[in-house]
């Protein structure tokens, strides 16, 4: 294998890169490039936070509607054994006094 071609540059190497960077956009224009860089990196890190807080947010949102939903439906089970288990009660209470109705 091949190492990275930067891990081969030397420091001759990387003064030709600058030397051909400001030969082509200009001394006056690098200020400005480094601007424009800087402000596009900020924005796009802040486009990727705001993706990563909005999934997180959505993760949030559907743990507690399925958490709320899950308590509902266990709600709704202990009312219906409640009133099964009054039926039995009831049914118990005729057997031992012995109607037979």
């Amino acid at each position: 294998m091949t190492a990275p071609l930067i891990a081969n540059l030397g420091p001759t190497e990387l003064i030709l890169i600058v030397l051909v960077i400001v030969l082509l956009f200009g001394a006056s224009k690098l200020p400005e490039l480094a601007r424009g860089s800087g402000r596009a990196l900020r924005i796009f890190k802040a486009e990727t936070k705001g993706l990563m807080d909005d999934d997180e947010a959505d993760a949030t949102t559907t743990t507690t509607a399925t958490q709320s939903q899950a308590q509902l439906e266990l709600e709704a089970k202990q009312r219906d054994l409640a009133e099964r288990q009054a039926q039995l009660d009831a049914e118990a209470e005729k057997l031992q006094r012995g109607d037979t109705a």
